[in-house]
């Protein structure tokens, strides 16, 4: 069978244990993500899972706070990455790292990747706060 088979055995063994990683991380944000490509392209669905997740989140090289640490970095540096920040925004919170940390983060995002950037990213931490809150 082809890598690309995403039917596979070991692709449908990779995917099912990004599955595990995504809900521990981004709980049910992320598995709707997944969810929301089921009918437009479950290639592509499979691959955050199997690679994003299963391959690279759970690697042991840094711990899941730092990892959303730089991701929160990363999408507040390309931009246009709202939807994903706002994920990651509530993964972070998952994970351990406080509100206040957040928002020092994107702070401090402002220095290399500009204030449009880091307010863009700033406004989706708020929502998220503010969907948190409403939640409780």
């Amino acid at each position: 069978m082809s890598q690309f088979d995403i039917d596979s055995p070991e692709n449908v063994a990779r995917r099912k244990h990004g599955l595990e990683v995504l809900s521990r991380i981004d709980g049910e944000a992320g598995e709707a993500v997944i969810e929301s490509l089921a009918d437009i392209s479950p290639a592509l669905g499979h691959h955050v899972a199997a690679f994003s997740f299963g391959d690279i989140y759970d690697r042991p090289g840094l711990d899941p706070r730092s990892r959303q640490l730089v991701t929160l970095g990363m999408l507040t540096a390309l931009g246009g990455c709202e939807p994903q920040l706002k994920v990651h925004i509530g993964a972070a919170l998952n994970v351990g790292i406080s509100r206040d940390e957040v928002v020092e983060a994107l702070l401090h995002a402002a220095v290399y990747v500009g204030f449009p950037r880091a307010l863009n990213a700033t406004f989706v931490a708020r929502e998220v706060f503010a969907e948190r809150d409403a939640a409780v």
